[in-house]
C-alpha cells in the first residue's frame, strides 16, 4: 500500500533523510520512532506530499506520488502534532470546513461528518465551540478531520500529546477500528508503551537512516540478551559449573549473582523450558524462577544510544 524507496532530503548542507526505504501494508500499523532530528517529520512531510524529496520515491499502491497536487494524495490522511482546528468555530463548523477542502458538501459532507464524529465519540458535542473542548477532545476532533475523505493511509504524528489517559485509550480504540477496516497506519510517538500496544512493526530511524525495521519480537532479538531468566539455586553457587551453561547454543549470556544464575536468552517462551530442563538433568535444583522481558526502550537505547524521551 505505502512504499518509500531511497528517499533523500537536504536542508542546505544538512542531510535530513539519507536514503530511507520502508513499506506498510493494508491493515498494518507501523510505528516510526527516532530521536529529535532523526528525520521523522521530514519523512512524514514527504509522504504527505508537503515536501518534495531530493531523490527517491513515495509510492502508493505501486504508483509514485508526484507532488502536492497529485490526485492519489487523496488516499492519504494526515493527523498533525499541532492541532489544525479553529477554536472559535464549533466542532461541526470545523469539519464542514475541512470537508469543503476535499470537495465535499451537502448530503455527502453531512454523511461523512456524522460518521467521523461517531467514530471519535463526539456526536453529542458537535454544536459546541472547540475552545470549550479538553485537550483529548481536540485530539479526537483532529483525527476526525483527517478521516473525512476516507483515506486508505493515515499518518499520525504524535496524536496523543498532552491528553489524559481516558482520551488516549479512546484514540487507541479509534485506531484499532480503523485498522480492522484495512487502513494503513503510520504512527510516530515518543511513548514506547504506545508503540508496543498498537504497532505490528516498528521502524527506528536515526540520523536520517533506518537502523531497524521489524516486529517487536524481532527487535528484541537484536539485543545481546533480549530476555533474562533469574534462577535461584537451592544450593547456591556451590558446585555449579557456569561454563557448561554458557556453552549452550540458546544462552546469550550467563552470570552468577550470589546464589542466582542470570541467563540471557532470545525467546523466553521457547527457551525457558529447555534451560530449566538442563538444570534438572544436571542435578541443579532451584527454588525460584523469574523472568525479565526486554522492552522497546531498551532496544531504542541500544541502537541509538539515547532514550526516546531524552533524545
Amino acid at each position: 500500500m505505502l512504499e518509500l524507496v531511497g528517499l533523500r532530503k537536504s536542508y542546505g548542507n544538512v542531510l535530513a533523510v539519507q536514503g530511507i526505504s520502508l513499506g506498510a501494508g493494508a491493515g498494518e500499523t507501523v510505528g516510526l520512532l527516532g530521536p529529535n532530528g532523526a528525520g521523522k517529520t521530514t519523512t512524514v512531510s514527504m509522504i504527505s506530499g508537503l515536501l518534495r524529496p531530493d531523490a527517491g520515491e513515495v509510492r502508493i499502491e505501486g504508483r509514485p506520488l508526484q507532488g502536492d497536487t497529485d490526485p492519489i494524495k487523496r488516499k492519504i490522511g494526515l493527523v498533525p502534532q499541532d492541532l489544525a482546528l479553529f477554536d472559535e468555530l464549533s466542532a461541526r463548523q470545523n469539519l464542514v470546513l475541512f470537508a469543503a477542502l476535499y470537495g465535499l458538501a451537502g448530503a455527502a459532507a453531512k454523511r461523512v461528518i456524522e460518521a467521523a464524529a461517531e467514530l471519535v465519540g463526539l456526536s453529542d458535542r458537535m454544536g459546541d465551540r472547540v475552545k470549550t473542548f479538553s485537550g483529548g477532545m481536540k485530539r479526537r476532533l483532529n483525527l476526525a478531520a483527517a478521516l473525512l475523505h476516507d483515506p486508505q493511509i493515515l499518518l499520525l504524528d504524535e496524536p496523543t500529546v498532552g491528553v489524559d489517559p481516558q482520551s488516549r485509550n479512546a484514540i487507541f480504540d479509534n485506531l484499532e477500528t480503523l485498522k480492522k477496516r484495512g487502513k494503513t497506519l503510520l504512527y510516530t510517538t515518543h511513548y514506547m508503551e504506545e508503540a508496543e500496544r498498537l504497532c505490528d512493526r516498528v521502524i527506528i530511524i536515526d540520523h536520517g537512516k533506518v537502523v531497524a525495521d521489524d516486529t517487536l519480537a524481532g527487535l528484541y532479538r537484536l539485543l545481546p540478551a533480549a530476555n533474562v531468566l533469574a534462577i535461584e539455586l537451592e544450593n547456591g553457587a556451590d558446585g555449579f559449573r557456569l561454563s557448561e551453561l554458557q556453552a549452550l547454543p540458546a544462552v546469550r549470556s550467563a552470570e552468577m549473582r550470589g546464589g542466582t544464575v542470570r541467563v540471557g536468552v532470545g525467546d523466553l517462551a521457547v527457551e525457558t523450558p529447555r534451560i530449566l530442563q538442563w538444570f534438572v538433568d544436571r542435578g541443579y535444583p532451584y527454588r525460584h524462577v523469574a523472568s525479565e522481558r526486554a522492552d522497546l526502550e531498551t532496544v531504542f537505547l541500544t541502537l541509538t544510544g539515547r532514550t526516546l524521551r531524552d533524545a
